[in-house]
């Protein structure tokens, strides 16, 4: 019987070497505020062991912390040495029409280490970014290999206390952590499959851990390290087997699989670990372009086809409807029109086919001609997009996109996708890269994270994997969100307005902020809402069903723009407080969202131009005015010297635009 024999991998950032006498390798950021120390010296290299560790200012964020990479293929066990060490610096800025701003920069320093041992070869990229620092390994070719598979790799982080984190639920089946309520926890106390980015409160500063340029790799999460009390570490995700889909919720469910979690072929390099620190939550929201900074640049070259807009989600599937939608979205500055589950049948069913239109008659009895619907959109300026479940995606991929694009499609969101594995992770993007090829934007809907995808290909505009409206989530819980998951990138919230879950949200005004709080280049509004002049749905499927009306504020979701550039976070306390100021072109839209306490907010317009004058208009709750949403318009003069006082009361939000007169 043959032994099956593991080698553990021992690496600066990742791994534990069994090197001694290593000189400590530095990587300052350019603004001096970050190091990323490796091989620091520790009472672990006493014992052979080499670290990482990292500091922020004059504090220690992250102590000696190691990680381990198992592999069965290459024998990592041996001391390794320092062959070479290549320093480099980079001063860059890119630009997108899609982001949270126009100019993002992207500089930093960077330290590659080239190691070797008897055995094995390995190469370690540290770089140090004024946003944070991040780690990453290349394995290169070596004895004879051709793929290297890795049992797991496990990296810790260790603090100095039990500081609280900021945890989704412990993964388990029919647990859906990417859509879940976010608990302040100890450390100490962190379940198993917790969440990326993770928020750690260290009190006078903040860290969030994450990942970055995951495209062909398993996911990582975080959980309680069981030999150190005040110790974070991260696994990378199992493979299953005998998956099936939950056909309620979605969720993909499987035997867990003893085979190793990544396979991959040399050379190849390893997704990035990233800490980013900050004084405060909202620095590190306004730094989350760090993120795409660690993807490749664009591999479309022309984007102009790839539009950024507000969508509106037509229920009753059928070409009167339809038609409705489109006029509607025609004369309200919108952009898309999307025909949700059931015009190609019961998406749960794999015989299911979405090459044609045949609707589910639990969601529409028709008539309603696509194609039709299509040419209409096409004259009246709206684009069209469609629902496709993961199970058609997967089985017709190929022979639906240049259907899609005959019809006149524009864009496509997958529907319970497979997510974490690596396989599940390698089909989802090259999916998104072969919908580039045909022009068609994406929404990846339900437990999607992601990890800064959009920057090599942008025509993936947006993603779920946020615990949106549809779950009638309250304001304190938005107000968690937008400081853990947005720090991720862009969220598809899917905003209601007249639904009467608002009631247990928070208010119409909150609503309205979340336009600006919650980034997402694709901008669902009016979930639960239909447009005046289309047909009645109310067979209940889609809930509270209410027809959009013309109360004045209506104007502020025409006038609101999806993309940015400039963003700044004016006031932030998570789970509390949030208001930020965006720009787009000249104007400034802010939006504030108000957690359980009464308040009254002073906001300081210090991000003016000092030489304009702006008109103010401001929307506020107001149970006084007597319209169905209860939203006060103001109007007034300021400028950048100008102190404009909120008051909040529990519940509510906010929102302004800025006009330069």
């Amino acid at each position: 019987m043959m032994l099956k024999r593991h080698y553990y991998l021992l690496v600066v950032l990742f791994l534990i070497l069994s090197c001694k006498n290593q000189k400590e390798i530095i990587i300052k950021s350019p603004n001096g505020e970050n190091i990323l120390t490796v091989f620091p010296q520790s009472k672990e290299t006493d014992k052979g062991q080499i670290t990482y560790s990292v500091q922020y200012l004059d504090k220690q964020v992250i102590l000696p912390s190691v990680v381990v990479l198992q592999s069965k293929d290459i024998d990592f066990s041996n001391p390794f040495s320092i062959a070479k060490v290549e320093e480099s610096s980079v001063e860059n800025q890119w630009k997108t029409h899609l982001g949270e701003r126009s100019i993002i920069p992207d500089n930093y320093n960077e330290v590659k280490v080239y190691l070797e041992s008897s055995t094995a070869k390995l190469n370690l990229i540290c770089r140090a970014y004024n946003e944070g620092v991040v780690f990453s390994y290349e394995v290169p070719k070596q004895s004879g290999l051709e793929t290297l598979q890795i049992e797991d790799e496990v990296v810790t982080y260790n603090f100095q206390d039990d500081y609280s984190v900021w945890a989704t639920p412990e993964r388990k089946p029919g647990v859906t952590t990417s859509k879940s309520i976010y608990t302040k926890t100890p450390m100490s106390e962190l379940k198993p499959g917790c969440e990326r980015p993770l928020l750690v409160d260290c009190g006078a500063y903040k860290v969030a851990l994450a990942e970055a340029r995951l495209v062909d790799y398993s996911r990582m999460s975080f959980e309680q390290n069981p030999e150190l009390k005040f110790s974070i570490q991260s696994k990378l995700e199992a493979r299953l087997e005998n998956i099936s889909q939950d056909i309620i919720k979605g969720n993909i469910v499987g035997k867990l699989s003893d085979k190793s979690k990544v396979e991959m072929k040399l050379p190849f390099q390893s997704p990035w670990r990233v800490v980013m620190v900050a004084e405060n939550e909202g620095v590190l929201l306004e730094n989350n372009y760090l993120i795409s900074n660690l993807n490749p640049p664009s591999k479309i070259e022309d984007q102009s086809w790839i539009t950024p807009g507000k969508a509106i989600r037509e229920t009753t599937l059928t070409t009167q409807g339809a038609m409705a939608t489109i006029d509607f979205l025609a004369s309200h500055n919108m952009q898309y029109v999307h025909f949700d589950a059931g015009w190609y049948g019961d998406e749960m069913k794999n015989s299911s086919d979405a090459t044609t239109i045949t609707l589910d008659p639990k969601r529409s009895k028709g008539p309603f001609d696509l194609e039709t619907v299509c040419k209409y959109a096409k004259e009246k300026g709206i684009k069209v997009m469609l629902y496709v479940n993961r199970r058609a995606l997967e089985k017709q991929l190929d022979e639906l996109l240049p259907l899609f694009k005959k019809w006149g499609v524009s864009g496509i969101k997958f529907g319970f996708v497979r997510i974490g594995t690596q396989d599940a992770t390698a089909w989802l993007h090259e999916t998104i890269e072969k919908c580039a090829k045909y022009q068609m934007v994406v929404d990846v809907h339900d437990h999607y994270r992601p990890t800064g995808f959009s920057r090599t290909y942008p025509n993936l505009l947006t993603q779920e994997g946020i615990m949106g409206d549809e779950h009638s989530t309250t304001n304190q819980q938005t107000l968690t969100t937008l400081f853990t998951r947005m720090l991720a990138g862009a969220g598809d919230n899917t905003v209601c307005y007249y639904n009467s879950r608002v009631k247990k949200m928070g208010s119409h005004a909150s609503q309205m902020a979340k336009t600006v709080c919650l980034f997402s280049p694709l901008q669902f509004l009016y979930w639960y809402d239909r447009v005046p002049s289309a047909p009645v749905k109310d067979d209940g499927l889609w809930g509270d069903t209410k027809t959009i009306g013309n109360e004045p504020e209506l104007e502020f979701f025409d006038a609101v723009p999806t993309t940015w550039d400039e963003t700044k976070v004016l006031k932030a306390d998570i789970g509390e407080i949030a208001v930020l100021a965006r720009k787009k072109d000249e104007n400034w839209f802010v939006g504030g969202i108000n957690g359980e306490k009464h308040r009254l907010l002073p906001l300081d317009f210090f991000f003016l131009d000092a030489d304009k004058k702006y008109n103010l208009k401001i929307y506020t709750d107001d149970p006084e005015i007597k319209t169905r949403t209860q939203v006060r318009i103001d109007e007034l003069e300021v400028d950048n010297q100008s102190i404009y006082e909120v008051t909040l009361k529990s519940n509510n939000g906010f929102v302004m635009i800025l006009t330069p007169k």
